[in-house]
């Protein structure tokens, strides 16, 4: 199984989409400031995720939700996280 997952930092409320194969670990990464992309940006937390059974649906879901219509649907999506 593949997820495809977006954190939010509590540092500057930017979004970042990633895909890995061991969900738990990734974030665990991220938060211990492994990751370069974000090691400035911790903490951080998950605020969405999905699963897919193919590795190639996993790398084009995560490309679409880094696009304009794919943090749209996201803010869509996950309405009551944003606005409280």
């Amino acid at each position: 199984m593949i997820y495809v997952y977006v954190l939010r930092s509590a540092y500057d409320g930017q979004l970042y989409t990633g895909c890995t194969g061991d969900l738990r670990n990734r974030i665990a990464q991220h938060n211990a400031g492994k990751v370069p992309s974000t090691s400035g940006r911790r903490p951080l937390e998950l605020i969405y995720y999905e699963a897919c059974l193919d590795e190639k649906d996993a790398f084009r879901r995560e490309k679409y939700l880094k696009t304009t219509y794919g943090k749209r649907y996201l803010k869509s999506r996950c309405r009551n996280y944003f606005t409280g």
